[in-house]
């Protein structure tokens, strides 16, 4: 049986050491081969061996399609990029909030920048970019989210220009080649 072989890196390899210390403290014994993968795994910030391998395959699958492996979760850009289909269109609405964010953020990039929009011309855009037909929810959520703003009377909408974080951005990037 072959193994995959997992990168590991930290960022300081004295919090490490410490974090390691600090795990083998007060054993009698020494720690077997999944307990010591654990532990290595934690003192890396991971939760546990599991999730590290989990970050390692997600990041693996992002880069395959040309996504940056920075520090943030690959996991999350992975499975929230699962809601596009193949044209670059929101299938459903997440259950998870980290997801619907990033989900914004992928709307977001395809709102028209520095330009004035009518709520109409906004669903407009909106339900072309939406499969499960509740345009409303997206733009309400835009303008919570910060990354749209209304007029009080809501005639008047602008995309908010801000960077997106590095899992938004690596969505944005993921899902570009999908829009043709």
């Amino acid at each position: 049986m072959s193994r995959e072989a997992i990168s590991f890196e930290t960022h300081d390899i004295s919090a490490l050491a410490r974090s390691l210390r600090g795990q083998l403290a007060g054993r009698a014994t020494a720690p077997g081969h999944v307990e010591m993968l654990n532990m290595l795994a934690r003192a890396a910030g991971h939760r546990n061996f599991q999730h590290l391998r989990a970050q390692a395959g997600a990041r693996n699958g992002l880069a395959a399609a040309a996504v940056p492996a920075e520090s943030m979760d690959h996991l999350l850009v992975e499975r929230t990029a699962r809601h596009f289909d193949r044209a670059g269109r929101l299938i459903r609405w997440p259950s998870r909030a980290s997801q619907q964010a990033l989900c914004l953020w992928a709307l977001w990039a395809r709102l028209p920048q520095r330009r004035i929009l009518s709520e109409r011309a906004v669903n407009d855009l909106l339900k072309a970019q939406h499969l499960f037909g509740d345009h409303a929810i997206l733009r309400r959520s835009l303008c919570d989210r910060a990354l749209l703003s209304r007029t009080i009377d809501g005639t008047e909408y602008r995309r908010v220009e801000r960077p997106p974080t590095a899992e938004a951005a690596a969505l944005i990037r993921h899902l570009k080649p999908r829009l043709g």
